[in-house]
């Protein structure tokens, strides 16, 4: 039995008449570059995100520099960002025009901490990135007061994070995207909630900096060959935004899946010593767009799995304060140790909410049989 890493098309045949209906309505329309339908994603995003502002754009990259842009950093302002993570998050900071400052991660939930921030801080730190890596939420409560201390823009990175949510400082829960100025969203599709191409997504509470961020993604302005800054064309595709809203309803129930999946997991691999299950920091809830374990001799496994037929992962094999193309910022081994550690570790399983218990207990098996558990 063959267990892929992801399995796109088992999602899209449980919805597939209602996705081919909307797709048909925008040919009909012939609007196929913003209008109702991006309009209707946005409205629907903020109502299910809690927040009073979602601007629709090209891609989660775009989600990320657009609002990097609409600071309009000074030469040598700089953005703290974990160096465990997607590189978009680096690169969005650098075509921005800030100078990217990376910081280790707490080893168990693979996310920034007030502490780890703070030791990466400078008199020139402008904004600090948490990414909510493979849908964990950063503890944002924290990092929301110790930003506000030090007059820090924080912008939420939560490409792989839609629908996480965690317990907020009055007890109630706050979602991804929903506690900071301004959050970025992917919906590549991988991610949870997945267009059929790229698209993405800011939302978040600073009303003026949302509303410059609508302004870049048309070339700078509302009205048409009126242009108050440089923007770009980072406008969401209308079949994206369709497809889209015929998936946010069923998010939850996919959710809920990929939560029991992962919970079968961590049942069938807890007593084997050489894996490390994810952990789940207290009050958050976990959307696991990856389920990414530590283990030894993490490449020899994953070669036993792939005999096995059995895809896995590697997100991700280099930090990003070691890629090439950030030599010059002057960043050597040893400096980031967390960071450096986990890309030496990890290794992500099957967690599609399709998966099944019959592939779930295969991949399983596969595991404890190489560590003859």
């Amino acid at each position: 039995m063959t267990v892929p890493l992801l399995d796109l098309t088992a999602q899209y045949a449980t919805i597939q008449r209602d996705i081919d209906d909307a797709i048909a309505r925008v040919v009909a329309s012939q609007r196929f570059v913003m209008g109702p339908e991006v309009e209707a994603l946005e409205r629907d995003l903020a109502e299910y995100l809690n927040v009073p502002h979602a601007v629709g754009v090209a891609s989660g990259t775009d989600a990320l520099l657009l609002p990097l842009m609409a600071m309009e950093p000074k030469p040598g302002d700089e953005v703290i960002i974990p160096a465990f993570t997607f590189f978009a998050t680096a690169g969005a900071v650098w075509n921005a025009g800030f100078r990217p400052v990376f910081c280790d991660v707490d080893p168990r939930t693979f996310n920034v901490t007030v502490e780890t921030l703070d030791a990466a801080r400078t008199e020139r730190t402008r904004a600090a990135i948490p990414v909510h890596l493979f849908g964990q939420m950063a503890p944002m409560g924290d990092i929301a007061a110790w930003a506000e201390r030090h007059g820090i823009v924080v912008l939420e990175d939560a490409a792989q994070a839609i629908g996480a949510r965690q317990r907020g400082p009055d007890g109630l829960p706050v979602m991804a995207g929903g506690s900071a100025p301004v959050a970025a969203f992917s919906f590549f599709p991988t991610k949870n909630l997945g267009a059929f191409g790229d698209g993405g997504m800011v939302t978040g509470l600073d009303g003026e900096l949302l509303e410059r961020v609508a302004k870049l993604r048309v070339h700078g302005g509302r009205q048409m060959y009126h242009h108050e800054m440089v923007g770009t064309n980072s406008r969401l595709d209308a079949l994206q935004a369709a497809v889209l809203r015929v998936k946010l309803p069923h998010l939850d129930e996919w959710t809920d899946a990929r939560r029991e999946n992962a919970c079968h997991y961590e049942a069938g691999l807890a007593d084997v010593a050489e894996v490390l299950v994810p952990e789940v920091m207290d009050g958050n809830f976990h959307v696991y767009n990856q389920y990414t374990i530590r283990v030894r001799r993490r490449d020899e496994l994953r070669a036993h799995l792939a005999k096995l037929e059995i895809g896995s992962g590697i997100y991700y094999p280099v930090p990003l304060h070691l890629q090439a193309c950030f030599a010059e910022l002057g960043y050597r081994e040893g400096q980031v140790p967390v960071c450096e550690h986990l890309c030496s570790d990890v290794l992500s399983l099957p967690i599609f909410p399709e998966l099944g218990t019959e592939r779930l207990d295969r991949v399983v098996d596969g595991i404890r049989g190489y560590f003859g558990a």
